[in-house]
């Protein structure tokens, strides 16, 4: 299962920067709506396409490495909600 660690990846960005972002300013900074911006916040499931993945890195500051996660056992073990 591949998953977007969105969130994570926006507090990194705050530790780093100092600059706090929300879904509504990467929303702008993107393009992308912030209804898909929340859909890669909370759901796990959430397929984007790898276009969304770019503007979410080029605005973030990250690699696709650094903003998604992955567990080869079909999500049953170390998976979005499991910390």
């Amino acid at each position: 299962m591949i998953w977007v660690r969105l969130r994570e990846t926006m507090e990194r960005y705050e530790r780093n920067t100092g600059e706090r972002i929300t879904y509504d300013i990467l929303s702008k900074r993107t393009g992308l709506s912030r209804a898909t911006i929340e859909a890669l916040g909370s759901r796990a499931g959430y397929n984007p396409r790898l276009s969304t993945i770019e503007s979410l890195c080029d605005a973030l500051g990250c690699t696709p490495g650094e903003i998604l996660g992955y567990s080869p056992n079909n999500g049953q073990t170390g998976g979005p909600n499991e910390r």
